[in-house]
């Protein structure tokens, strides 16, 4: 009797085995398709004004990193969590690296967002299951926060009130200049 029971309960557990496996199989495939799922990001975003580009093209942080965030335009999670220490560190640097001629207020704001969305990415990565969702929503934050340190970068260079007003006056003095100019010319020419 105790032979019968003992394989019938072998029997059991061998096939509730057998369905824990299959929904692990199944689990692991979903998480496969979306860990190898390319993350949507919104590629809208800002260009440096000219005068903003030119610190920029001195500061080599900024276009390691600006290369850096133009990769996770076409990219996966997967690919986007096996660089997550490498994006951590670059945004790390970027920060550390400001030049004194873009230093203000704003754009250590944004330097600073960035470096942490860039060490959550890291974390999320590294955590023993992680998150497909956290990581492409931290991804897509960073794309974003990168595009708002250049709109900063280039608010630091636009002009003020005060120069537009500088400038029109400038404007407005040459105009008189090259219409006394002619109108001289113009005398000169009847009399002539």
């Amino acid at each position: 009797m105790k032979f019968p029971l003992f394989m019938l309960i072998l029997l059991c557990l061998a096939s509730c085995k057998s369905e824990a496996e299959d929904v692990q199989n199944t689990n692991d495939a979903k998480d496969t398709i979306s860990f190898d799922k390319k993350i949507a990001i919104d590629t809208r975003g800002f260009d440096l004004e000219p005068q903003a580009k030119k610190y920029a093209s001195n500061w080599l942080e900024f276009i390691t990193a600006q290369n850096e965030v133009r990769k996770l335009e076409n990219t996966t999670t997967r690919k986007v969590m096996d660089n997550a220490t490498a994006i951590s560190q670059i945004m790390n640097s970027l920060s550390i690296s400001l030049p004194d001629s873009l230093r203000a207020v704003p754009v250590e704001a944004r330097l600073n967002v960035l470096k942490t969305k860039a060490s959550l990415l890291e974390q999320y990565a590294k955590k023993q299951q992680p998150d497909a969702q956290a990581v492409n929503r931290t991804t897509q934050e960073i794309y974003l926060e990168f595009n708002n340190l250049k709109l900063q970068m280039n608010e630091l260079f636009l002009k003020t009130l005060e120069d537009f007003e500088k400038e029109l006056d400038e404007f407005e003095r040459m105009e008189r200049e090259m219409d006394s100019i002619s109108t001289e010319d113009t005398v000169e020419n009847i009399v002539s």
